[in-house]
């Protein structure tokens, strides 16, 4: 974990420093910004290997820039960690329905920010496993990074490709909410199954004609076709 870069967007310079300090005690390298359009430039030239991004910003606020990132395959890949004032679920389905890969209410816990950041960044891992997996028109190629459905390239947030990786290396049986929680997120909190719920909604929209193979086990949780 040594030398990784983290992209602070926030516009509290106490929190700025308080979070710098941290994260720079625990190893990581920062970059700092204090508005949403310098956040933006920051992680467009740099990108860096997690973002952590307030939700209200002077200029492009945080849902804005969680948008943009998202909808260029450049910065796609980049996790973005949202820090929100508000704690309402609302604002957190949003975030989350924007490709945000987690989020921590304000006031935060450093401890758990840092359990959080950790478990983010490890997600980025790649795994020795099968080189390909297909089902269904999908092919994943893990150590690439890469997804096709039908022939055409997909663009993927990080959590949305461990996710879908996730899913094909079990088809055919069925992935509770905690097992996905505990395997793409490295964690399980109670209240989380809502952050589960949101990637799969935005990964069937991605997904298209194929999303018909990915299935909702009611009260259970989800999987993909065999």
């Amino acid at each position: 974990m040594m030398g990784q870069q983290i992209l602070i967007v926030e516009d509290e310079a106490d929190i700025r420093e308080l979070l710098r300090f941290n994260l720079e005690r625990e190893g990581f390298t920062v970059l700092e910004a204090a508005d949403g359009n310098e956040g933006l430039k920051l992680a467009r030239h740099h990108l860096p290997d997690l973002m952590l991004l307030d939700v209200m910003l002077p200029g492009l606020d945080g849902f804005e820039v969680c948008r943009r990132l998202g909808a260029q395959s450049e910065t796609a890949h980049i996790p973005v960690l949202m820090l929100t004032a508000k704690g309402e679920e609302m604002d957190r389905v949003v975030g989350l329905s924007l490709g945000a890969d987690d989020y921590v209410v304000k006031p935060f816990s450093v401890r758990e920010l840092m359990l959080r950041i950790r478990a983010v960044l490890r997600r980025g891992v790649r795994s020795s496993e099968s080189p390909v997996l297909e089902r269904h028109g999908i092919r994943l190629r893990p150590e690439a990074h890469t997804v096709e459905a039908q022939g055409e390239e997909l663009l993927l947030t990080a959590t949305e490709f461990r996710l879908l990786e996730d899913l094909l290396r079990h088809a055919g049986s069925v992935r509770t909410r905690e097992q996905l929680l505990n395997k793409v997120w490295g964690y399980s909190f109670e209240g989380y199954a809502r952050t589960v719920d949101t990637h799969v909604r935005r990964l069937r929209a991605k997904l298209g004609d194929a999303a018909s193979m990915l299935e909702t086990v009611r009260g259970v949780g989800y999987r993909i076709k065999e």
